[in-house]
């Protein structure tokens, strides 16, 4: 299915000044850097320090990002957007990292919210419901949608609220290490790591790249974080990390001089997301002026990690 450019251009993105990381780390020692990046930020802090690490010729922990990746997907599907859709939130069920994973049930922002810790199968009953696995065929996926179970009623009320080719960044090429560092439009989110699954395929073919497709794609994360099959992390240059992370990829670039930090840069998912014409600015363009109310959902799905403000595009 082709969908014709459309333009609302009821709302735009105002993203808040970005950190100066750089001017925090840049003269510090290595082994205070590799302290100090995963406690700066409450978000993705497994993934920085792994690119940290990295980055720095050290041990990575890939367990603990997927721990991570985990986490917050369920956090999502059981709590955080059946709270937006008029859906009643479920207990969040957990799996007991493994020693040293750095990730567990009191991680900071998540000790106000319902969670349990349980294992393999009681997760992947609340994600993907009877099936215990996410659908593999669009036949398998349609069906799934109107069973009732796991995160299906949370899925198909995003469906319900998004026409097809509505809130949608189509056309966008997929991250990769090199194109992350160029600041181009790039599409850098979990759905990267899905791009040519079945299912995936088809809901961009029949709704376009919008909510569900991104929603959905949480499923098939969940079960790569079950399964141990998510992207491996990569050094992709000297001092240079690329790894995965919950709202896509994050690349990471360390230069030393002996034991001090003399250059210190990053990418995260949500600088792409908020590049000049990137998804976010292509999701608000082709949503509607009469669903503009659901641009907290939207944002949500979309994930920013660092505060955006949406204003009228008149302001």
């Amino acid at each position: 299915m082709t969908y014709a450019a459309a333009s609302f251009p009821t709302l735009r993105a105002k993203p808040s000044p970005a950190l100066p990381v750089d001017r925090l780390v840049v003269g510090k020692r290595t082994h205070e850097v590799a302290v100090l990046i995963p406690r700066l930020f409450s978000l993705c802090r497994a993934a920085q320090g792994a690119a940290v690490a990295t980055c720095l010729g050290r041990p990575a922990d890939p367990q603990g990002i997927a721990q991570e990746i985990l986490r917050d997907h369920m956090l999502k599907l059981c709590v955080t957007w059946p709270n937006l859709l008029g859906l009643a939130p479920r207990s969040v069920p957990l799996i007991r990292p493994a020693a040293g994973a750095g990730i567990s049930p009191d991680t900071p922002g998540s000790s106000a919210l319902p969670t349990s810790l349980a294992g393999e199968k009681d997760v992947a009953e609340a994600a993907f419901g009877a099936l215990r696995r996410p659908p593999a065929t669009s036949e398998e996926f349609e069906a799934f949608l109107a069973s009732g179970t796991g995160a299906a009623p949370v899925l198909a009320r995003i469906d319900a609220c998004f026409a097809a080719g509505e809130a949608c960044a189509n056309g966008l090429p997929p991250v990769d290490a090199i194109s992350i560092l160029s600041g181009a439009p790039v599409e850098n989110s979990t759905a990267t790591r899905h791009l040519d699954h079945p299912v995936m395929r088809h809901i961009e073919t029949m709704r376009g790249r919008g909510p569900l497709w991104r929603a959905t794609a949480r499923l098939y994360d969940i079960a790569m974080a079950l399964d141990d099959t998510l992207p491996a992390i990569a050094l992709t240059g000297p001092g240079q990390a690329l790894v995965p992370a919950t709202r896509g990829a994050y690349a990471m670039r360390i230069d030393t001089d002996g034991e001090i930090v003399t250059h210190f840069a990053r990418v995260t998912p949500t600088d792409s997301l908020i590049a000049p014409g990137g998804v976010l600015d292509r999701s608000l363009a082709t949503l509607p002026a009469e669903k503009s109310g659901l641009w907290t959902l939207l944002l949500n799905i979309l994930d920013p990690c660092s505060p955006v403000r949406l204003e009228t595009a008149n302001a």
